[in-house]
Order: structure tokens, then C-alpha cells, then sequence
């Protein structure tokens, strides 16, 4: 019996390792597919319309102009841009964490008083009807420091989604669970870490990774009145000046902009599948 039972877990195992491996070789697969259709669609849209390389450059010459240097005895312009990303990328990931904290303390906060909810929220989804670019500029004089006052624009993008997603997940508890929990005399405390967060995993995850992304293009935006120049953001506004010179370099910082972008959701999609097991539906 002992037997049978170890082969019977050792298959399950090595049948659920399987469907793991090629989920990810079809996702894989999907995104080479796209990424070959995106390719001729946009060549084919620059050969319809029999547009120049300054309005749309060759996906040639945007992938060529990487391994070229800026100038003669300059690095290849993708180390350069490579270096950038990662400079933005520490950023971007600052300005995460403290979104991802605030977002949190406010949806448990919301959570938990029904009055600071209704009192609140207005005010936490009118932040978000005010111009980041409005707000960059204002949010530098006033902290007067570069990589802090980044950080704090890629906060402000990344609080709202974990805010809304982790309230709605957090209140969405089965009611006959709670009633269990209350049955025992559970805490709220109790009913907030064994019961509210780990329902709310999936919500709060699909928060965090558009929040990932969305830190990415506060961290871009923070830099650019903040004058840093070792970022994404100094590059964009550097191959902007000299766009008609090399147009391909500007396609190519953000082309890299955006691949720093996709390696901040894929890190959390990563540690998603790591921590949770289940969704919503199977639950139901």
C-alpha cells in the first residue's frame, strides 16, 4: 500500500511538473508569435504609408543602433541604455515598496471602518485624477532630493491599484467563514491574518503587478524634473535633442524602458505563483 501511494504522489508530481513546463513553453511561444506579428505589422505599416526612418524607423536599425556606439571610443549604446534601466529599475522598485505598503495600510484600514472608507476614498481616487506631470515638478522642489523625490512619484502611481484591489479582496471573505472565525472568537487581528490576507492574495497580487509597471513609468517620469541623468529619463530627453541625428537611438531607450517594465511584472508574476495556489473561482 505504502508503495502504490509513493507511486501514485511521485506521478501526480510529475504530471503536474509537467503541465507546469508546457504552460510556460506555450507562453513562450505566444509571446515569440506576437512579437514576429507586431515585427511585420509594423514594417508593413511603414511600407503602406511609405514613411521615413525619422517617423518610423526600421526594426533593424532600432535593434542595430544597441550594439553601436554613441561616438567614436563611447560604449555600445544598449550597455549604456543597460545601465540606465537598472539605475530607473532601483528606483522603480523604491517607489514600489512604499506604494505597496501605503496601498496596503490604507485597504486595511478601509477594511476595517466603514466611516474612514466613505470619509477617504474620495480623496485617495481624486490623487489619481491629477497629472503625474503636474505633480512631478512640485514633488521635487519639496523634497529636494533626486533619488527620494522618484521614488515618491513611482509611489504615487503604484498606491492606488494595491489600495482598491487588496480592499476589495479583503471584504469579499466568504460570510460563512467569518462567521466560523467569529464563532471561535477570533480577533480581528486573527480574522485579518488567517482568514482576510490569504483570500486576498490573487487581488493583491494583480494590484502589485500593475503597480510594478506603473512604478516603472513614475520612476521615468520623476526623473525627468528631478535632472538625474542616469536613468531612463535622462537618456529619453538626451536622444530627443538629437532625434533627427539618430532617431533609432530614441526607439531604442524605449524599447528598453519598456523591457525594464516586462522584467518588473514578470518578478512579480514569479513570486505570485510561488505564494498562490488558488483564485477566487476555485473557490467557488
Amino acid at each position: 500500500m505504502a508503495e502504490a501511494s509513493l507511486r501514485s504522489d511521485v506521478s501526480n508530481r510529475t504530471q503536474k511538473l509537467s503541465g507546469e513546463v508546457n504552460r510556460a513553453l506555450r507562453g513562450v511561444l505566444s509571446f515569440v508569435v506576437v512579437m514576429i506579428a507586431l515585427v511585420v505589422l509594423w514594417q508593413g505599416i511603414k511600407a503602406i504609408f511609405n514613411l521615413d526612418g525619422l517617423v518610423l524607423p526600421n526594426v533593424e536599425d532600432i535593434l542595430g543602433a544597441l550594439f553601436q556606439p554613441i561616438q567614436e571610443g563611447k560604449p555600445l549604446l544598449g550597455q549604456i541604455l543597460l545601465g540606465a534601466a537598472l539605475f530607473t529599475l532601483r528606483e522603480a522598485v523604491l517607489g514600489f515598496a512604499f506604494g505597496a505598503v501605503l496601498g496596503f495600510a490604507l485597504a486595511v484600514i478601509f477594511a476595517h471602518s466603514r466611516l474612514l472608507e466613505r470619509g477617504l476614498m474620495p480623496f485617495v481616487v481624486a490623487s489619481q485624477t491629477v497629472p503625474i506631470l503636474a505633480i512631478a515638478p512640485m514633488v521635487v522642489v519639496w523634497l529636494k532630493a533626486g533619488w527620494l523625490s522618484v521614488a515618491v512619484i513611482a509611489a504615487y502611481l503604484t498606491f492606488f491599484p494595491v489600495t482598491i484591489n487588496t480592499l476589495r479582496g479583503l471584504v469579499s471573505v466568504p460570510a460563512t467563514a467569518l462567521e466560523l472565525m467569529q464563532s471561535y472568537a477570533a480577533t480581528r487581528r486573527e480574522i485579518l491574518l488567517k482568514l482576510r490576507i490569504p483570500h486576498a492574495l490573487p487581488y493583491i497580487f494583480t494590484a502589485l503587478k500593475i503597480s510594478a509597471t506603473a512604478s516603472v513609468v513614475g520612476a521615468i517620469i520623476g526623473e525627468l524634473p528631478s535632472g538625474i541623468q542616469d536613468g531612463l529619463g535622462g537618456a529619453i530627453i538626451n536622444f530627443n535633442q538629437y532625434y533627427l541625428q539618430g532617431p533609432q537611438r530614441l526607439w531604442a531607450t524605449n524599447l528598453m524602458a519598456a523591457l525594464t517594465g516586462i522584467v518588473a511584472f514578470v518578478a512579480v508574476a514569479i513570486v505570485e505563483r510561488l505564494l498562490v495556489r488558488w483564485s477566487p473561482a476555485d473557490r467557488n
